[in-house]
């Protein structure tokens, strides 16, 4: 019984946005696992049927989010090493002198958004160990039993992610923990696009596993060459 009333807490104090320890206690339990557990897989099922509905977003959902906050951080880095520096330099206007404080906080935030958010769409492309050279040698009944543990594997490595960082979540939105060098900005508000990302990833672990099953049926190749940066 109290792995339900954990599961009705996580779920109502969320979607409530009421966070208070009891919720934070209940994160910390073994009903999250439940809740994240059963989200993690729903909501891939989700991604991927809004990555059919939608071929532009399965194309480029990711990517435009990997390149913009890439641009990002450059942009403060850039900008930061100009007004570390700006002091020297007479024709800089004043305002520049001085490297803001957040400037080498935010950057390795985003970071975290781009990397977890690229590992997805390379899922997707299939350039993560996938060993295609030694499974090319493989039978194919072999090689769609390797594709379905991959599948299985990202799922639950998807399903560990979503649950772990979501209770890093809402224990730093409980405690109000702000991003150093900022007045108002909250560190879960980065934090929170890690479970995100992964959602989106069990997205294209379901996208791969039905390829590859209906690729043995018609008795296409299984395995094919990754190519990083590639199309889906």
């Amino acid at each position: 019984m109290s792995i339900w009333a954990d599961a009705t807490t996580i779920i109502t104090s969320t979607l409530s946005g009421d966070i208070d320890y009891s919720s934070v206690q209940a994160y910390r339990s073994e009903a999250a696992w439940w809740v994240f557990g059963t989200m993690t897989v729903l909501g891939g099922i989700l991604v991927y049927y809004m990555y059919r509905a939608v071929p532009f977003l399965d194309r480029h959902l990711e990517r435009t989010i990997v390149v913009w906050t890439y641009i990002v951080i450059a942009l403060i880095i850039f900008v930061g090493v100009i007004q570390r520096f700006a002091a020297d330099i007479w024709w800089i206007p004043q305002a520049w002198h001085g490297q803001v404080a957040w400037s080498t906080t935010v950057p390795p935030l985003l970071f975290m958004v781009m990397a977890w958010f690229g590992c997805a769409f390379n899922v997707r492309l299939r350039t993560h160990l996938s060993f295609a050279e030694f499974r090319t040698n493989m039978p194919p009944k072999l090689q769609i039993l390797t594709l379905i543990l991959d599948a299985v594997l990202w799922m639950g490595f998807c399903i560990i992610v979503v649950t772990t960082t979501a209770r890093v979540t809402v224990n730093s939105y409980n405690n109000f923990q702000i991003v150093l060098g900022t007045d108002n900005l909250m560190q879960w508000m980065f934090l929170i696009t890690v479970p995100v990302a992964f959602v989106l990833m069990a997205g294209r672990v379901i996208e791969n596993l039905l390829e590859d099953l209906r690729n043995y049926r018609e008795g296409r190749p299984l395995i094919q060459q990754a190519v990083i940066g590639g199309d889906v």
